[in-house]
């Protein structure tokens, strides 16, 4: 049984990665924010709002085994129509939200014999697409983070990166309300769909475990192919 912190775990990737974990006979700790609170009595969660709050490890065990940063956003406008205050707000998100709780919780994860970090980027850093430059530029800077806290937490402290294409989630449900906008996403993927939260949770858990023990620094593309295939 291991201790596991997950930041954003109230839908999607996140709440699926919870489900997976506990079930595993895991102790998991998890935050909701604007969501509704889910009811799973066998996961331990608390409030945070990752923009407007300092992370307070006060509900944490002593000794953490991994941590994961799910939030993310997706703001698809034409460049001209990105505001720098767009910019900000997805680099505060994405990004200095991952540090200040990696920061907090660093002196717990040293305490694990073996502990892992997992972020989360976007395969729109790897390919470039139209209307996604906020987003990449932020999910770009977690991609540096990644390595740069690889090289300097190991051989302590695993970090890798998963870097989806679109997944049927939430946060994602404005892009796949109808069935035309789903099978049209559906084929611009090699593999000719999209990717589940019960997949991509399953790679984080993945990383989280024994299994990846030598893997480090790691950007993992779970794309459906489209990353690197034409």
């Amino acid at each position: 049984m291991k201790n596991f912190l997950l930041i954003g775990a109230s839908s999607g990737i996140g709440r699926e990665l919870a489900l997976q974990l506990s079930a595993e006979g895991h102790m998991v700790w998890a935050t909701w924010c604007h969501n509704e609170r889910p009811n799973e009595p066998h996961i331990n969660y608390f409030r945070f709002d990752t923009m407007n709050e300092a992370f307070n490890p006060e509900h944490l065990p002593e000794q953490l085994d991994g941590l994961v940063y799910c939030p993310g956003s997706i703001q698809l406008k034409p460049f001209a129509r990105l505001s720098s205050e767009i910019f900000v707000n997805d680099f505060q998100l994405n990004v200095i939200g991952a540090v200040k709780v990696i920061q907090t919780v660093l002196p717990r994860l040293k305490k694990s014999d073996r502990s892992s970090v997992v972020l989360f980027s976007t395969v729109a850093v790897q390919t470039g697409m139209t209307f996604h430059a906020s987003v990449a530029a932020s999910k770009g800077a977690i991609e540096g983070l990644t390595r740069s806290l690889a090289a300097e937490l190991a051989p302590a402290i695993n970090v890798n990166c998963i870097a989806p294409s679109l997944t049927d989630t939430p946060l994602a449900s404005g892009l796949l309300n109808t069935s035309e906008k789903q099978l049209a996403a559906a084929q611009r993927h090699p593999l000719k769909r999209i990717g589940s939260a019960e997949e991509i949770a399953s790679l984080a858990a993945f990383l989280l475990s024994e299994k990846s023990r030598w893997m480090t620094g790691q950007i993992i593309h779970a794309d459906g192919g489209m990353g690197s295939l034409k």
